[in-house]
């Protein structure tokens, strides 16, 4: 591993957390919105359908994915521009 990607690690790390937590409360409001009901369903609850739990999954998945790109991608280009080198490079 590179000295500039080593750097980056505990940065990258970080963003991590906080993407993972924005995420959270972006799929709860998100939930909320397409279902009228504050909470998702939990894989081992008996009162919803297969189709319920997978279908908040999915969506869970797809909205973490795409918070934890942007702050990756937002990062990467924060380190870059500060020391004129892409992290992993």
């Amino acid at each position: 591993m590179k000295g500039s990607a080593l750097a980056y690690r505990p940065i990258g790390l970080a963003g991590g957390m906080a993407g993972g937590l924005l995420a959270g409360i972006i799929f709860k409001q998100v939930w909320k919105k397409v279902s009228g009901e504050d909470d998702a369903p939990g894989a081992t609850q008996s009162e919803y359908s297969w189709s319920e739990v997978l279908l908040a999954a999915a969506l869970q998945g797809a909205i973490y994915a795409v918070v934890k790109a942007a702050i990756d991608r937002a990062g990467a280009q924060a380190w870059a521009k500060s020391t004129g080198s892409w992290p992993g490079d």
